[in-house]
């Protein structure tokens, strides 16, 4: 599917789920209550702004003054990597049009919150558009999500192609070297599907970008600096990516053909619950909330979970904590059988049943599965 820019992504999220759609269908009532939480707030978005971008600031000001003493501004960057995670929620909100009221406004945050973040905000919106229209959608994959195979994908490929399908689902490359490549390279290029717009937005941030570096390499000096930046970014991409893993790879996910694919299910099936202890709430943004915000991408961060609250039809979603969110990093491929995410494990069941059943049959050749 092919996402045409923030007037399409504007009729998606306005006329797809429509609040004020009267309909017949019982399981449609969401509608009628995301709408009282779809508009924005001058204050709360104000204070958000006040409470990170300027936390986020002093942080900054505090590693600058401590430059000279890493045992200090080290721990510094660590926490100004997981406040970067808020101003990435709120990036992500200007992104869907809806943490401000004025759209011009969400713009020119977004592209504040962009440059914090490295990441260009016209050319994301347009792919993070796209995710919202396919997630769940397994004739769909690849633009913005976690690359996920179903086993039987798995067992017909090559060997070259689970080796490289194993090493991209590695923990340490997934969670740590992954998340730096990604907003430190991978987003310095625009798709080759990008329109002009989307493909301006990579260049002019990559030159915003270039400028703040050499500001805060002259303040701190190059190597301080450089070394700085990489811990935040490490620890901002690493837990963001997390974030996003959890929340789309759990093990009772939602994944259909296109012709079976539901608007609804995939929101409150397909995007995880994730109940985090309050103080990770503030700052990942309440985007562990994220059934909500797939049911409705125009609420903006700081009612979320006012919304979540509002009915019980949501206490439906059964929550995953930090403990239960572990059990996904077993989780490898979507198993249309049993409808489930499982492990290699079970890659290594069918393998010895399908030798099993290839010793039955004499003249069969043995199976090329591998693990």
């Amino acid at each position: 599917m092919k996402v045409a820019g923030y007037r399409h992504f504007r009729h998606m999220n306005t006329t797809l789920p429509n609040p004020n759609t009267t309909t017949k269908r019982p399981e449609d009532a969401w509608k009628q209550v995301v709408a009282d939480y779809q508009q924005p707030s001058v204050w709360r978005a104000s204070w958000q702004l006040v409470n990170t971008f300027g936390f986020y600031a002093l942080l900054w000001y505090f590693m600058y003054l401590s430059r000279a003493t890493p045992w200090v501004s080290l721990p510094l960057a660590v926490l100004a990597g997981a406040l970067l995670v808020r101003v990435f929620i709120i990036f992500h909100d200007c992104g869907h049009g809806s943490f401000l009221r004025s759209s011009t406004a969400n713009i020119v945050v977004g592209w504040l919150a962009g440059v914090l973040t490295f990441t260009p905000f016209y050319h994301w919106r347009w792919e993070h558009a796209h995710h919202h229209a396919t997630s769940g959608d397994l004739d769909r994959r690849g633009t913005g999500d976690i690359w996920t195979l179903t086993v039987q994908e798995y067992l017909e490929s090559s060997r070259w192609q689970r080796f490289a399908y194993k090493l991209a689902r590695n923990p340490v490359i997934l969670f740590v070297i992954a998340p730096v490549f990604l907003f430190v390279a991978r987003q310095r290029f625009s798709s080759p599907t990008a329109k002009l717009r989307e493909r301006q937005s990579v260049w002019f941030m990559n030159l915003a970008l270039l400028a703040v570096a050499a500001g805060m390499s002259a303040l701190f000096g190059l190597s301080t600096y450089l070394l700085l930046q990489l811990v935040v970014i490490t620890v901002a991409g690493s837990a963001g990516v997390w974030m996003f893993y959890v929340q789309h790879q759990f093990e009772d996910a939602y994944w259909e053909h296109t012709e079976e694919w539901d608007y609804t299910e995939a929101a409150l099936k397909g995007s995880s619950f994730y109940r985090l202890p309050k103080v990770l709430q503030w700052f990942t943004g309440n985007i562990g909330f994220h059934h909500i915000h797939h049911l409705s991408s125009r609420i903006p961060n700081y009612n979320l979970e006012r919304c979540h609250n509002s009915h019980p039809m949501f206490n439906q979603v059964k929550p995953i904590t930090i403990l239960t969110s572990l059990k996904s990093l077993n989780f490898r491929l979507w198993d249309e059988q049993s409808r489930k995410l499982v492990g290699y494990r079970l890659m290594r069941e069918r393998r010895k049943q399908a030798k099993a059943a290839a010793k039955k049959t004499p003249g069969t050749p043995p199976p090329s599965v591998g693990v």
